[in-house]
């Protein structure tokens, strides 16, 4: 288990944390603006196309090896990426260790339904749960540690290298620990829905990932375009799961799997709103408030604590609470978000922090009751031969949903702060709350689906699939 979340740690840390590094990256390779985005964008868009796919294979081929072979392709690309001596070597390298972070990603949930079962698969979720959101979370902190610590013209290097020695360990531990398991039948792998699926994901993210270089003004036609393909997508997976085919994404997990469609959507909303608070952050406390790249990340800490301190426990409330757990979460998350708002722009600048820090803390707490539950409730009823690409599919959502969040809310803290006259308090109060208004919608969605669990068999014992869909799944399994 510590191996997997270990793993799944590193490849989400690397999301966040390069991006206090872009400001030394690009004057020591003497890179332009837009060619610099590209190392975090570029990883982001990587990861998000690959995941159902690899998903997929890992379903098909065996978890376990996918998720040793993708590791070990990790370290090498991290590897060539601290090495990098120029700009154009250094995107490749993010692109390609993008793509081998959305092969293991999936690997992880799909290895935790196949390990733990009942009680203890909870638990686990709980934990890795609590990976996902501490992840993105504390990249900011540890990027600003090592550059601290790694002080000089070619320190940012070191926060691609420091993921070989871990990557390393957990290489040969998992190597060691990991259970074999016969993989599951090859069948036809779907090229199509491969392809569709794709293009569809990279329609809808290039302008967002491009934000900053002006992507949304000139690639906004992407967006009908990839709604229309991932239509086609789920047209063509309905047809071939109908012929009796084995399709990317089976369409019945989203329509006889109780709560995988609301969770994903949930999962997807929320984290537009909690992805795109940490860059809004890093802008306020070092543009406007002059903190250092270490400073700005501890300003920030309150909330990592509140969310890893809860999504350990909430592990194991899930299962008696249900769906009110995500439903109290959310509503701390908006408030403590809501109130950090409100004293970043009123407070006097100098105590500012410190009283936000109580109210950033209400919102980690709140959020460790968000992402760990849903992700239990989102994947326990999915059959466990389906559970890398379902896996895979949850996390796309989430990745989509950053790459909005990303956008969206500096793209309004800048907006906020021109409107102002450079006043960053009021934009900071501006892009937060704008953060925590987002989450509304994952509320709303989370309030229905707590009225449909209570229609049911209550808290923790939400409907079964229905007879059909585990028919099929046992006839295809051989049982």
């Amino acid at each position: 288990m510590w191996v997997t979340l270990a793993a799944g740690f590193m490849s989400l840390l690397d999301v966040t944390i390069v991006a206090v590094a872009l400001p030394s990256i690009q004057r020591d390779l003497h890179a332009s603006a837009a060619s610099v985005q590209w190392v975090v964008s570029g990883y982001a868009l990587a990861f998000a196309l690959t995941l159902v796919t690899a998903g997929r294979l890992g379903d098909a081929f065996g978890r376990r090896r996918l998720f040793l072979a993708a590791l070990a392709a990790f370290m090498v690309c991290s590897a060539a990426a601290g090495a990098a001596p120029t700009i154009t070597l250094l995107v490749v390298a993010r692109l390609a260790q993008g793509v081998a972070a959305g092969a293991l990603a999936p690997q992880n949930s799909a290895l935790i339904q196949q390990m733990f079962h009942g009680a203890e698969r909870a638990r686990a979720f709980g934990l890795f749960g609590a990976t996902v959101g501490v992840s993105s979370a504390v990249g900011p902190i540890t990027g600003g540690l090592i550059l601290a610590l790694a002080d000089g013209p070619q320190g940012w290097r070191w926060i691609f290298y420091v993921n070989v020695p871990v990557g390393a360990l957990a290489l040969l531990l998992g190597s060691r620990l990991l259970p074999r398991t016969a993989p599951g039948r090859p069948g036809r792998l779907d090229p199509l829905g491969v392809v569709l699926l794709g293009a569809g994901i990279l329609a809808l993210m290039l302008p967002l990932v491009l934000a900053e270089a002006g992507g949304l003004g000139r690639l906004w036609w992407l967006f009908p375009a990839g709604a229309l393909i991932l239509a086609g997508f789920v047209r063509w997976e309905r047809q071939l799961a109908g012929r009796g085919g084995a399709p990317l994404l089976d369409p019945r997990l989203l329509t006889d799997t109780p709560g995988y469609a609301t969770g994903a959507v949930l999962g997807a909303l929320y984290f537009i709103g909690f992805s795109g608070v940490w860059l809004v952050f890093a802008l306020f406390f070092q543009n406007g408030l002059g903190y250092s790249p270490l400073w700005s990340g501890l300003a920030v800490t309150p909330f990592a604590v509140g969310s890893a301190a809860a999504a350990a426990v909430a592990g194991r409330l899930v299962g008696r609470l249900g769906r009110l757990l995500t439903v109290w979460g959310l509503v701390a998350v908006m408030a403590g978000l809501g109130g950090t708002a409100l004293v970043l722009w009123l407070a006097p600048a100098g105590h500012a922090v410190w009283i936000a820090a109580p109210l950033l803390l209400a919102g980690g707490l709140g959020s460790g009751c968000v992402i760990s539950p849903n992700i239990t409730m989102t994947l326990r009823d999915v059959p466990v031969r389906m559970a890398g690409a379902a896996g895979g599919a949850l996390q796309t959502g989430q990745r989509l949903g950053a790459a909005v969040g990303t956008a969206a809310l500096p793209g309004l803290f800048h907006l906020a702060l021109h409107a102002t006259h450079d006043d960053y308090r009021a934009a900071v109060a501006v892009a937060v709350g704008s953060g925590a208004a987002a989450m509304l919608c994952a509320l709303a969605v989370a309030v229905l689906d707590r009225r449909r669990e209570r229609s049911g068999d209550g808290p923790g014992s939400p409907p079964r699939p229905s007879p059909g869909f585990v028919r099929a799944h046992q006839d295809r399994c051989g049982g």
